[in-house]
């Protein structure tokens, strides 16, 4: 009995054994908790391997379908005994899959270099254009960021440190190159039209006497006389401009810079502010004068509003100016005063200028080019003659400089072309429609022998 029982408790433990095997080929391991969230991180060896696993059961399930008569309540057959025991040797433990392919790009991508971003930030194609054809011209960074209009404020600093990054940085200077052979022509054409211009160029223009009257035909000649010297985006319309600037400036070779007039008279508001002494002022809030501030403020308010609806009734036409080009002259234009600001067009043959009040309305008011409160209401006339000569006449009190002479209170001189007007720190350019005028002065030829 004993031998009996032992081997029926060794027939249990083999069948035991037997049916943990089939359930292990069947895939009946339980499965391992996991979220739906997919997670990327990097699996553990033995996670591999259950992974590799539980594919191998899905398999395995899908063989077992396709019994429909096997069981797990009914006891297995010794051939199929057999077979359940040879099975999980003849079947071929898969090797360790590849890692997810989220896990390689992430691998990839966090070893490959950080690649510069085409957005060059503040800096755009037509900016590095500009700077590099300023650098060209003047040699001299600080000039640049004075004297070029960036589509953005730089500061010394960045300007310089663009130039370095142009000159020794490969990647920023590529993606610069490339940037700008995209540009279009006419940008191009209109950034080159910008240049500063050289030492080299200012030194040749300032040559042109001022008292001469250079025509287009001047400074196209002297374009062909020095091709080597001048921009290649010169036009002669944009050398008359600068020269008439140059001129405005006293920069030319035969002007020489007038003297400041000597004596007690205060010069201009620096030399006041020098004289007030400090220890006299008192910072108390005077609520009588914020009150006359607020009042003389609505009144000029109001002033500008009249002014603005009486537009249409002035006999000057006034354009703000948008770049240095030559106004061009229509059929109706006499001449044209020409400020840093603004241009007054002349259209009849006498017009006043001064300071326009409320109670005094004149032709040129010349506070819209500057501060005007040293200007008298009514300073002076220009009136046109028969013989096509223009003249100024002073009716202020204040001296009318004609080229750097001046014109006292009841004198008047003869305005030439591209003559130089200052009144009170405001500086004009005088230019005159000569085909007009010559016009003039043929009607007027004519009449005069009948």
């Amino acid at each position: 009995m004993a031998s009996g029982t032992a081997s029926r408790s060794e027939d249990e433990e083999s069948l035991a054994g037997q049916k943990r095997a089939s359930s292990q080929a069947l895939g009946t391991i339980p499965k391992r908790r996991s979220s739906s969230r997919f997670i990327k991180r990097k699996k553990f060896d033995d996670e591999l391997v259950e992974s590799s696993l539980a594919k191998s059961s899905t398999r395995a399930k899908g063989t077992s379908a396709v019994e429909p008569g096997r069981c797990s309540g009914s006891e297995p057959s010794s051939s199929e005994k057999k077979k359940v025991s040879k099975a999980p040797s003849n079947t071929p433990v898969p090797p360790s899959p590849a890692p997810a392919p989220g896990l390689t790009k992430r691998v990839k991508k966090s070893k490959q270099p950080l690649q510069v971003t085409k957005d060059l930030g503040r800096w755009k194609p037509a900016d590095d254009l500009l700077l590099i054809n300023a650098v060209l011209q003047t040699n001299d960074l600080t000039s640049v960021h004075l004297g070029v209009k960036f589509s953005c404020r730089f500061t010394l600093r960045e300007v310089q440190e663009r130039w370095y990054a142009l000159l020794y940085d490969p990647v920023i200077s590529k993606l610069a190159c490339q940037a700008m052979r995209q540009l279009h022509p006419e940008a191009i054409a209109a950034i080159q039209s910008k240049a500063l211009f050289s030492k080299a160029e200012e030194q040749l223009l300032s040559k042109v006497g001022s008292t001469s009257q250079p025509t287009l035909e001047t400074f196209q000649d002297l374009l062909h006389r020095h091709p080597d010297a001048f921009y290649l985006a010169r036009t002669a319309k944009a050398l008359q401009a600068h020269w008439q600037l140059m001129k405005q400036y006293y920069l030319l070779e035969d002007q020489t810079v007038q003297p400041l007039p000597k004596g007690d008279q205060v010069l201009n508001f620096s030399d006041a502010e020098d004289l007030i002494d400090d220890s006299k002022l008192k910072d108390m809030r005077d609520e009588v004068l914020e009150h006359e501030l607020t009042v003389a403020d609505r009144r000029q308010k109001r002033e500008i509003r009249q002014l603005e609806q009486e537009l249409h009734k002035w006999q000057v036409l006034v354009d703000s100016i948008t770049g240095m080009s030559s106004p061009d002259f229509d059929n109706q234009t006499l001449a044209v005063l020409r400020g840093r600001m603004v241009r007054y067009l002349m259209r009849s043959r006498e017009i006043t200028l001064g300071r326009a009040t409320k109670d005094n309305q004149i032709d040129v008011d010349l506070s819209l080019e500057g501060p005007a409160w040293k200007i008298s209401r009514k300073q002076g006339v220009i009136k046109l003659k028969n013989n096509g000569d223009f003249f100024i006449a002073n009716e202020g009190r204040r001296p009318i400089y004609i080229d750097g002479r001046p014109v006292l209170c009841g004198s008047k001189w003869r305005l030439s072309n591209n003559s130089v007007v200052e009144i009170a720190s405001l500086r004009f350019v005088f230019l005159i429609n000569q085909d007009l005028i010559a016009l003039i002065r043929a009607e007027a030829a004519k009449i005069t022998p009948q």
